[in-house]
């Protein structure tokens, strides 16, 4: 097996996991850990010889934009000190933990290594976090920290891995230094991130066709990563920056075309890119084996010291944050989500999973120092780190689902339906004022007036059922009725229309693309 042969097969994989995990109830990144696991136990699938510098580029800037496209700028805001207190603070902890147990326990471990190490491994993954959480029921606000905190985490946590891995590399460090690096990096990223996103939403007014634009979403954050890469610059901020910039601005309510295109475009490259990279993570297991051959009970001993450290100290800091939290929240009355209870305390502990970003900065670690010696201890520092990955990911991925079973945390579904049905009514509403406005403008027929009341009605109906009074809703079903059949036999003309114009593609003297064109006409009436 070559290396393409086991691209197309991770590709493959990560498809095939998505109703797999959906049957057995389990997250479909955890499956193709295991998959990655198993395909790196056996010996005719070749080692990946992706150089470890070009994973985080490759994979988390499409993964992170779609990531933030399925939350806002207000949810960021409002959860500013939950985020802050898991995504900086938390990190800044659990590097300080590590490193002091890593620093005691490896021999000949420098404190710059260990912290190097500390870096990488304290960060919860934000894709296994979204996808995981994503597919539970687990309440909003639960989603919303936990989505924030694996967003901001790798900015922090990255940040600290270069200022850690330089100390080890030139065997200098400078306090001072090291925090002007990270005021430096956040500006600069922020900056980028702003440019390119208002640069491509201009650049997206221009282009027009749904296609071109989509095809720019995917560009633009490998742009931003890359450009605040090259001005030192957090590559992760920027990507956030970006995607939470467009996502403000550059989305126009009358594009439908383009938004449901798009909608579905970042579903499918999500699916992909994810499947891959927790393919990679397991087929990284070779790295650790290589490592560990004549000392497995020594360092497996170390990794499962490091890994309790990690699970321990997130559950440590989780029940004062939380507590501190709830009281900043009643005293200042914000709109913020906060976890309300025990049960939600253990869920976001047992969440707290590590994956691609650890993997590939492990990975990353330089292979010599700027004397010409070997990175101090680097075989250990990657075994350790590979055991938190797996230990974390696999037994809390696999667990995850029970544990939120057994606790009965579950999404507020009343309080979801019943801002469902505030939004419908708004809708209704806008729909009904724009009715008004335009009788005042035009000379509407009193018949056609009437029907236009009674859709902008059924608008809001539609949406949210419980709108409409018995009387009402019982006509609004019979329309529905009617409409469903009206539909139902046009669709079977369309699809008569769309047999017999594929049919003439293939005649002698047909033009493939003016029957494409046809053909796509008839996709779109179809569609509306």
């Amino acid at each position: 097996m070559d290396q393409l042969a086991l691209l197309f097969l991770l590709l493959l994989g990560a498809v095939v996991s998505v109703p797999v995990g959906d049957r057995l109830g389990l997250p479909a990144p955890v499956l193709m850990t295991l998959l990655g696991i198993v395909l790196a136990l056996l010996n005719f699938v070749p080692n990946v010889n992706v150089p470890p510098d070009l994973i985080l580029p490759l994979l988390l800037p499409p993964l992170l934009y779609a990531a933030v496209r399925r939350t806002s700028w207000r949810q960021f805001t409002a959860n500013r000190r939950p985020i802050f207190l898991l995504a900086v603070a938390l990190v800044f902890v659990t590097t300080l933990c590590v490193a002091v147990v890593a620093n005691a326990i490896v021999p000949g471990l420098p404190i710059a290594a260990a912290v190097a190490l500390g870096a990488l491994v304290a960060p919860p993954d934000p894709v296994a976090a979204t996808a995981v959480a994503g597919q539970l029921g687990l309440p909003r606000r639960m989603v919303s920290i936990l989505e924030g905190e694996g967003l901001f985490n790798d900015v922090t946590a990255i940040v600290l891995y270069h200022v850690a891995i330089a100390a080890a590399v030139s065997g200098t460090f400078s306090p001072w230094k090291a925090g002007l690096d990270l005021v430096l990096s956040a500006v600069v990223a922020v900056s980028v991130g702003l440019a390119l996103g208002w640069g491509a939403n201009k650049l997206m007014d221009l282009l027009g066709d749904a296609t071109l634009q989509i095809g720019l979403t995917l560009l633009v954050p490998y742009a931003s990563y890359v450009l605040a890469e090259e001005f030192h610059g957090s590559g992760v901020l920027a990507v956030l920056t970006t995607a939470l910039f467009l996502a403000e601005y550059a989305t126009d309510p009358d594009d439908v075309m383009t938004r449901l295109a798009g909608h579905t475009f970042w579903d499918i490259v999500d699916t992909l890119v994810t499947g891959v990279a927790f393919g990679l993570v397991g087929l990284e297991l070779h790295n650790a084996i290589r490592t560990a051959s004549g000392r497995w009970g020594e360092m497996l001993g170390w990794a499962a010291a490091v890994v309790g450290v990690v699970v321990l100290v997130r559950l440590l800091w989780l029940l004062p944050a939380t507590w501190l939290a709830k009281r900043m929240h009643a005293r200042r009355d914000h709109d913020e989500d906060i976890p309300m209870g025990w049960r939600e305390t253990v869920v976001m502990w047992w969440s707290g999973m590590r994956g691609v970003a650890s993997a590939a900065l492990v990975l990353a670690i330089p292979l010599t120092t700027d004397d010409g010696s070997a990175f101090p201890e680097r075989d250990e520092l990657v075994f350790i780190a590979f055991g938190v990955i797996m230990a974390t990911l696999v037994l809390q991925g696999l667990t995850l689902p029970w544990l939120v079973k057994r606790l009965g945390v579950q999404a507020d579904t009343d309080h979801e339906k019943e801002l469902e049905k505030a939004l419908a009514v708004r809708a209704a509403k806008a729909a009904k004022r724009r009715l008004r406005e335009i009788e005042a403008a035009e000379d509407l027929p009193e018949e056609l007036s009437e029907q236009m009341l009674r859709r902008a009605f059924d608008i809001g109906v539609r949406i949210s059922p419980d709108l409409g009074e018995d009387e009402r809703r019982e006509g609004h079903e019979h329309r529905v009725r009617r409409l469903k059949r009206i539909r139902r036999i046009q669709g079977e003309m369309l699809s008569a229309a769309r047999h017999e114009v594929l049919a003439a593609r293939s005649e002698p003297g047909a033009d493939p693309e003016v029957v494409d064109r046809v053909l796509r006409h008839l996709d779109v009436r179809s569609l509306r």
